[in-house]
């Protein structure tokens, strides 16, 4: 082979090489611009932050299309009273705009969180607060439809507060949920007219607010279902008591905290197993996950009114 015709391949070869290394390149040139360059579709929302994901539900149903909601409490296999915050949830609450907390000391971790990054540009609705209810009372005021009516209308203020343009936007979302919540209280309220007076029985205090507003008369020992709530071992005599009540008959139905499960609250949903006492499981916490709050508040009331049903 003659050598000009070697340079002139040579030379179309590496042509060819230098070509393909530039279209590579202008490639990803678009791909890193891209990626340098990149349009969060957060940027221009509220950022909000709740401890729990059942005021993280409420939050953003009423804040729709023009607000994040990060819920940082949500695992059905925990126990929310022994929730350990981390990095990852200190930096949602530095960069917020509202932060809702439930308080009472129920998630003492965010109220350390929040004093570790003060800041003049985030709102915190704190339950508890609002509710004028001090640290020590019991914490599951989710479980008050009252309560629930009067935190939502509290969500919407504080998002007209800090988005003012888009505050007819809430109102009327606030206006749909309120219309949802509604058929969950109403279930409430066709309990209390059937079975006002009806003693039952709840291995902690997470049943309260709701048997109150079911007009249920919750004979549990109050040493007994708080000392469980708050992770302690209950007096003896109040274990004697629940006991006792349980045997005599006139329980007419057991509710249990699913996710504060012990050996001393397996054994008396043993004991009221033996005694054909309905039993029905609730939940600190939105369970599954992805459902609305209304729907799980109202899938738990079903199963209360049917309990209830099976002993008349």
């Amino acid at each position: 082979m003659h050598l000009s015709i070697v340079r002139g391949t040579f030379r179309f070869m590496k042509k060819a090489v230098v070509i393909g290394i530039l279209i590579i390149v202008a490639v990803l040139g678009i791909s890193l611009a891209t990626v340098k360059t990149p349009k969060s579709s957060y940027s221009n929302k509220l950022q909000v932050v709740a401890a729990e994901n059942f005021w993280g539900s409420l939050a953003a149903q009423i804040g729709g299309s023009q607000v994040n909601v990060v819920s940082i409490v949500s695992d059905p296999n925990a126990d929310p009273h022994e929730y350990a915050s981390n990095s990852t949830d200190a930096r949602a609450i530095a960069s917020a705009n509202l932060v809702i907390i439930n308080g009472a000391g129920y998630d003492s971790w965010a109220t350390k969180i929040i004093g570790a990054s003060p800041s003049s540009s985030r709102q915190l609705l704190n339950v508890s607060s609002l509710l004028n209810q001090p640290s020590g009372v019991n914490p599951h005021f989710w479980y008050s439809p009252s309560y629930v009516n009067r935190i939502v209308d509290q969500i919407t203020e504080n998002y007209c507060s800090i988005d003012t343009k888009n505050c007819s936007y809430y109102q009327n979302n606030l206006s749909l949920l309120q219309s949802k919540l509604a058929a969950y209280q109403i279930q409430i309220k066709d309990i209390a007219a059937k079975y006002k007076g009806i003693k039952v029985a709840a291995t902690e205090d997470i049943f309260v607010y709701l048997a109150q507003a079911a007009g249920l008369n919750l004979i549990s020992p109050a040493d007994f279902i708080q000392a469980v709530a708050e992770g302690n071992d209950p007096p003896a005599g109040s274990v004697a008591t629940f006991e006792t009540q349980l045997n005599s008959g006139q329980v007419k139905l057991l509710v249990y905290n699913s996710q504060t499960v012990t050996p001393l609250t397996t054994a008396i949903k043993k004991i009221a197993g033996e005694r054909n006492i309905p039993i029905v499981g609730i939940t600190e916490t939105i369970q599954p996950p992805n459902v609305s709050f209304q729907d799980w508040m109202n899938e738990e009331i079903i199963s209360i009114e049917k309990a209830l049903n099976a002993t008349s």
